[in-house]
């Protein structure tokens, strides 16, 4: 998708351009009328065979009529559907698996004989143009069919709509001149890549006898068709590939592709650390790390990434495309998308079996997500772990997933090399002209086991008898050039010995190799850095407006430009923006998020904000986007502002996908103030990979800083348990080594406050706020205009809101969220005179200091209470339990525990009920005031 869309719709007919209404429901739907004989579809139509074949006899000088014409005719007819059939069909019967093990028997429609030519391979028909031929025997056209489609390369793309890519594809695979050929020098490179990978596979198995590795042997094609992606892409306009990939062949991309010195991969294998000792991190197996290079071919230069990843084998797909886009958007490509180019590398059973490569190609076309193309190349060893492929999956093929997106296929013989940088070499060409996804399945095998310490033969005998007695790629290559005369006898031994020596001299290097420096804040990174002390970094940031500037984007937030015919609702809330800003008072979270985005565009960062129904919001109450009621055009107030650029998508209903690819976004632009929000807190859940293995963990795993901000609705209003809980207990569980910031925030200007605070201070860590659904239009939950301006900033705990003198507090309620109100409500219709409630409107970093200092100013405090809605399991409690004390006990108040009011433990985390919620609410609040226990609707042990 060159552009920010594409249409998937079916061109029918001459035109071009899609068709509206279904297929069958139009009178032509068979007539696809089809220049230079794509397939002839018109032959279904006999009146315009009969035309044609005439024609082409009169111009050739045969002698047609009558019977003679109607014979030609139908003869024509059957052999464009031989043509055709071979076209959709052929791959089935391609020369794909190196092992000879998968039976592929011809189909009966890729026969003669299941098209009435049985015995007839000296019959001349008119195929109109078809590889070239107008007139053409039978027997020459079967020919050129089985030769094309059923060699080493399987080509699926008739189940693309666009005719122009099925043209693309076609004529570079049936054009003599377009398939796979290369010159002496071009088989020489090839020959040098394979040996360069088999070499360094056995080098590392001599010297490291069964350790780990994960190796590509089996697959070492793929390095020169690596390299062919980098050099074709450099002459299409490639500046910088950005690749994922997980476990088997990693270590050699990264050696041979990615340029990644050996000696310190040997270094690494030794047991060293990847980064300087005193940079920290706990470091991560060797096979999960990433690199960045540049390479150069042909004089072009091209820089090149390898995005570190976990265990989950395709989770760095979605983080891969999110750093793709926001390269493209540094580059200033988003347009045309030719400089950045995404390649995602894959095993058969995880590309099959793991939904969030779906998830990936359903962002391939979507306004926001697109990268313009992703190239994916499969490394099919025809088996998983111990799984075969019959049992991995339900499909023919590991790749049949990418049809739901019309992306070409191209399946290839792993033992033919020049097949696999041909593949290559056409899929960086047809991405480049079309903008769209396209993959490579690269039949292979795994000559070891899953890892090189593992017995593969208990579970699948046969296939590594044959593995065994298999020749190696390049034994068979190298015959085959030196039978074409391109090599002599010694020149593959040569390149062995120069490689193996130049392995050894890294390898003696390794020994004394210490990296001296980490590569985590260069580039884009510059001027940023680790905090220096968890605590004190944290303050004093000055985030608060100039007056000025407050009062310009109160007028962009509340001025409809005179084209534009909004909702009448929407009219009556940009009404009461107005007010707020006139009288400087009640600003509702909206507008202090609205505040907050638009003064960080005015002040040159980027904002994007992602999500299902992010433009309106889920609960009506952001309105980014206003549609004109008339036509449905689109004005996004915020988006006209100067200096920076904001953002703000719909998603595709996943988690999984799209959050990791805003964490890549993030990843890779600083810059840019880049939020996930989900449409209810739990939602979350089905992104939990991308939270453990990448958010949580990713910068003391891989020395990669992050600035996300995740939106995570929550709060209990007796919606039922998805609709309730953001699972704020999973959060804190994560938190340790100043990792991530997780927040409750309970009023409009504390939320602007942490949005601006996370841009303004010199590093990135992830944010995770608790966002409000009540609270949103509460009228407690406000703010005022003075707490934008001055010097104000964001507040790690919040004071009661009713003046209590600290003297008088005995009882101090600590909550976070929206209970906070319920707590200050009930106690105020109580007359408790005696209850101070503290919000802790940051859990971690836990604000100990602060709070310690608040404690301290109340001499005749008796009880700490912890009160929350969530259930005693879920929630911040057992994570802020020992946090309090510690607070107390700095404060003077030695042996004061905080006492728990809340829900009891439960396995759900909220009643479907409304009924019982609002019960088991009551009771609570009334536990932690004192005034009773509660009964069996909620616990307490603050009595």
């Amino acid at each position: 998708m060159g552009n920010e869309s594409h249409d998937f719709l079916p061109e029918l007919g001459a035109q071009e351009g899609p068709q509206p209404g279904p297929s069958w429901a139009r009178p032509n739907w068979l007539n696809e009328v089809v220049e230079s004989g794509e397939d002839l579809v018109q032959a279904l139509d006999p009146t315009q065979m009969r035309l044609a074949v005439a024609q082409a006899a009169k111009s050739a000088g045969k002698q047609l009529d009558g019977k003679a014409l109607e014979k030609a005719s139908d003869d024509s007819n059957r052999a464009m559907m031989l043509v055709r059939t071979f076209r959709v069909r052929g791959h089935l019967a391609a020369d794909l698996d190196p092992l000879g093990l998968t039976l592929r028997e011809i189909p009966e429609d890729l026969t003669l004989a299941g098209h009435g030519f049985e015995g007839e391979e000296n019959l001349e028909v008119f195929v109109g143009g078809v590889f070239g031929f107008g007139w053409v025997t039978i027997g020459e056209l079967y020919s050129a069919l089985r030769q094309t489609y059923c060699g080493k390369v399987g080509l699926e793309y008739m189940h693309i709509s666009d005719l122009k890519e099925r043209r693309f594809l076609q004529d570079r695979f049936e054009t003599p001149e377009e398939t796979i050929q290369f010159t002496d020098e071009g088989k020489k490179a090839i020959l040098a890549a394979v040996i360069r990978g088999e070499q360094y596979e056995k080098f590392l198995g001599k010297k490291y006898v069964g350790t780990k590795r994960f190796g590509l042997d089996g697959g070492e094609s793929m390095i020169p068709a690596l390299e062919a992606v980098i050099k074709y892409g450099g002459q299409m306009g490639v500046r910088e590939i950005i690749y994922g990939m997980a476990h088997r062949g990693r270590l050699n991309v990264l050696a041979n592709v990615m340029a990644k010195p050996y000696k310190v991969i040997f270094h690494e294998f030794q047991g060293g650390s990847a980064n300087p000792d005193d940079v920290g991190g706990s470091g991560d197996v060797k096979y999960h790390l990433g690199t960045s290079t540049d390479r150069e071919f042909d004089g072009i230069s091209v820089h090149m990434s390898l995005v570190p990843n976990p265990s989950h084998l395709e989770a760095v797909n979605p983080v891969v495309l999110g750093k793709a886009r926001a390269q493209q958007a540094i580059r200033d490509d988003l347009k045309k998308h030719e400089q950045v180019l995404p390649v995602l590398i894959h095993g058969d059973a995880a590309f099959a079996g793991q939904g969030i490569v779906w998830e990936c190609f359903g962002l391939s076309g979507i306004r926001g997500y697109n990268t313009g193309g992703c190239l994916h190349f499969v490394i099919n060893n025809q088996i998983g772990f111990t799984t075969s492929p019959k049992f991995a999956r339900s499909s023919p093929y590991p790749s049949d997933v990418a049809k739901g997106v019309q992306a070409p296929i191209l399946h290839v013989n792993g033992d033919d090399p020049e097949a696999v940088t041909f593949a290559c070499k056409l899929a960086i060409e047809y991405r480049h002209t079309f903008g769209r996804d396209i993959v490579i399945d690269m039949w292979c095998y795994r000559r070891f086991g899953h890892n090189e310490g593992d017995e593969p033969s208990f579970t699948q005998p046969l296939m590594y008898k044959e593995i065994g007695q298999h020749p190696k790629v390049s034994k068979l290559y190298s015959d085959r050039l030196l039978q074409e005369g391109v090599i002599d006898d010694a020149y593959a031994d040569g390149l062995i010995d120069e490689f193996t020596a130049r392995l050894e001299e890294d390898f003696e290097a390794a020994k004394s190799y210490k990296p001296n420096e980490a590569d985590w804040f260069g580039g884009r990174w510059a001027g940023l850095s680790k905090p220096a002390d968890p605590e004190t970094a944290r303050r004093n940031v000055d985030t608060a407006l100039g007056k000025k500037l407050f009062d310009s984007l109160g007028r962009t937030l509340t001025t409809v430009p005179e084209d534009i015919q909004i909702h009448k609702t929407l009219g009556r809330v940009l009404d009461a923006k107005r007010k707020m800003f006139e009288t400087g008072e009640g600003f509702d979270w909206a507008t202090g998020e609205a505040l907050a985005f638009g003064s960080l565009v005015t002040e040159g960062y980027g904002v994007r904000l992602s999500g299902q129904d992010s433009g309106r919001g889920t609960f009506s109450q952001r309105h980014a986007i206003w549609t004109d009621q008339n036509d449905e055009r689109k004005y996004v107030p915020l988006a006209t502002l100067p200096h920076g650029k904001f953002e703000v998508y719909d998603s595709i209903l996943s988690e999984y996908g799209v959050l990791g690819f805003e964490y890549g976004f993030a990843m890779a632009d600083p810059k840019t103030l880049v939020m996930w929000e989900a449409q209810f807190g739990d939602f979350a859940n089905g992104a939990q990979i991308m939270i453990d293995q990448f958010i949580a963990s990713g910068e003391v795993k891989w020395l990669r800083a992050n600035g996300l901000v995740l939106l995570l609705p929550h709060g209990y209003e007796g919606q039922g348990p998805e609709h309730s809980s953001a699972r704020l207990e999973r959060f804190l569980q994560l938190c340790a080594n100043d990792n991530i910031q997780v927040c409750n925030i309970t009023t409009p200007a504390n939320y602007f406050h942490v949005l601006r605070r996370q841009m303004l201070r010199p590093f990135r860590k992830p944010l995770v706020i608790m966002t409000p659904k009540s609270l949103l239009r509460h009228p407690l939950a406000k703010s005022d205009a003075r707490e934008f301006v001055g010097d104000t900033h964001f507040m790690r705990i919040k004071s009661d809101m009713k003046e209590i003198a600290d003297e008088k507090v005995k009882r101090l309620v600590l909550c976070s969220g929206k209970v906070a109100y319920d707590l200050m409500e009930r106690r105020d219709k109580e007359g408790l005179e005696d209850v101070s409630i503290v919000r802790i409107e940051q859990l971690y970093p836990f604000p100990g200091e602060p709070l310690a200092a608040r404690i301290e100013r109340m001499p005749n405090l008796e009880q700490i209470v912890w009160c929350q809605e969530e259930p005693k399991n879920n929630g911040a409690w057992f994570f802020v339990d020992r946090l309090i004390e510690e607070a107390a006990s700095a404060a003077g108040k030695d042996g004061m525990r905080p006492c728990y009011a809340g829900r009891e433990v439960a396995a759900s985390p909220a009643t479907g009920f409304a009924s019982r919620h609002q019960v088991q609410q009551e009771a609570l609040v009334t536990i932690a005031l004192g005034l009773a226990d509660g009964g069996a609707a909620a616990r307490g042990d603050c009595t």
